[in-house]
């Protein structure tokens, strides 16, 4: 009798303890949950909830709660948990790292391209990275790929790919031209190198393509990758000038030149080779790869005095630029962060967006944007657009109720790049639309 009542305390007390913890456990998911579902609910109002490119998609049959992909993430809130399986809520600001999906131990995360809703415009090319013209390859951003390690080993394999098909006996300069010389457009460079082709590499910029567009202290996050005739790059997080730095190292040690501010305008088929023409030159070649960024052509505004020399769509070295009144033009990361940089170098910054609130910026942007404009470090003009550029002023429409004219000595314009779809539509490329097609899958 005393043995089956110590059994059943003992029972007794486990079931208790065993509650006891079930009931914390419960509670803390729902704890979590709550706070997700508030950051989902902000996210909406926000406008970031919604894809606009790349971004994760979970199989929520399929996941486990391990959390490994929250923790993989180099951003912050684009994933968390809710009710015990994992959930988007900042898809918008996804930078398709791939860690996630690299990181989920049971393969129940994809990286998709675009949505039912929103489609995303997209060169069509095969598992070999070539396009529907034979002979004509896209690597790297343009193809939807902006990661740099992922443009990076798209570069190398568009190399290997088009080598199987390469013939020699085809009359022309070159065994292949490389439009683009961001991290695709480098990499394939390499490997043509390492493989003895007779290449050259067109850049309409400068070296490193959208990379090179970066402020100066941008960090970007990357990853380890293998560079054609340079080994195993291991970084987690660098500076622009120190990534371009190991780039151009690597390219002189290999005797590589790029040939920059060289804008490719036409590429014409003949026969079985191509004839490229140049702001600069035409050359003909037998194979060609495109490695452009799909922000490699700045989005004007089309107002009166933007043809003014005052005005730059890029930021290089805002540590150079002092004592000036500046105005910021755009709404993203890249705008913000140019008011941020410029504002510290003691200029007197202007920040316009035609919206009445940030909707896809990165949380920490948010935040430091929100603590200058608080503190007047930056005039901040939501409602906004440029009505007309002067000399020494800006007009600006706010509110579609009038103008307001602003001191001026220069304009920085964020509107954002246009896909190249003219010149790839005018070579023959086909576009398509992507609704939500898996770019990455277990």
């Amino acid at each position: 009798m005393e043995v089956l009542l110590e059994n059943i305390l003992i029972y007794g007390i486990v079931g208790v303890l065993f509650i006891l913890i079930l009931y914390k456990y419960l509670s803390k998911q729902k704890n979590e949950s709550k706070i997700v579902e508030e950051k989902i609910k902000k996210a909406k109002e926000m406008g970031t909830h919604e894809p606009v490119s790349l971004h994760p998609v979970i199989d929520i049959n399929s996941c486990i709660k391990s959390g490994a992909c929250i923790t993989a993430c180099p951003e912050k809130d684009i994933l968390g948990i809710r009710n015990g399986k994992a959930t988007t809520i900042n898809a918008s600001r996804c930078i398709g790292h791939s860690a996630c999906f690299i990181a989920c131990p049971v393969g129940a995360i994809s990286l998709h391209i675009g949505t039912e809703q929103r489609g995303v415009q997209l060169p069509h090319v095969n598992p070999n990275f070539e396009t529907n013209i034979p002979g004509i390859y896209i690597a790297g951003e343009i193809g939807g790929m902006g990661l740099i390690k992922n443009a990076v080993e798209q570069g190398k394999q568009a190399v290997d790919n088009l080598i199987k098909t390469l013939d020699k006996n085809e009359a022309a300069e070159y065994d292949l031209i490389i439009v683009g010389s961001g991290p695709a457009g480098i990499a394939a460079s390499l490997q043509a190198k390492k493989n003895g082709l007779n290449f050259l590499t067109l850049e309409q910029d400068s070296l490193g393509g959208t990379v090179f567009t970066f402020p100066r202290s941008k960090i970007v996050m990357t990853s380890p990758m293998d560079l054609p005739l340079y080994g195993k790059l291991k970084l987690v997080e660098t500076t622009k000038s120190e990534l371009l730095d190991i780039w151009v190292k690597v390219l002189e040690l290999n005797k590589i030149t790029i040939s920059e501010n060289e804008k490719v305008n036409e590429i014409q088929k003949v026969e079985n080779t191509f004839r490229i023409i140049s702001n600069r030159n035409e050359y003909s070649t037998r194979k060609v790869m495109l490695a452009i960024g799909r922000r490699g052509t700045p989005r004007k505004l089309e107002v009166p005095g933007e043809e003014k020399e005052k005005v730059a769509y890029r930021l290089l070295e805002p540590e150079l630029i002092h004592d000036r009144n500046i105005l910021v033009v755009g709404g993203g990361d890249s705008a913000v962060e140019a008011a941020i940089l410029l504002s510290e170098e003691n200029n007197n910054v202007s920040l316009s967006y035609r919206s009445s609130s940030f909707s896809r910026i990165k949380p920490k942007n948010l935040e430091k944007i929100d603590e200058m404009i608080s503190s007047n470090s930056i005039n901040m003009f939501y409602n906004s657009t440029i009505a007309e550029i002067l000399d020494d002023s800006v007009k600006l429409k706010i509110n579609e109720n009038g103008t307001k004219k602003i001191d001026n000595d220069l304009v920085y314009i964020f509107a954002g790049g246009e896909l190249p779809t003219k010149f790839l539509e005018k070579v023959g490329i086909k576009i398509t639309m992507k609704h939500g097609e898996a770019m990455l899958k277990h």
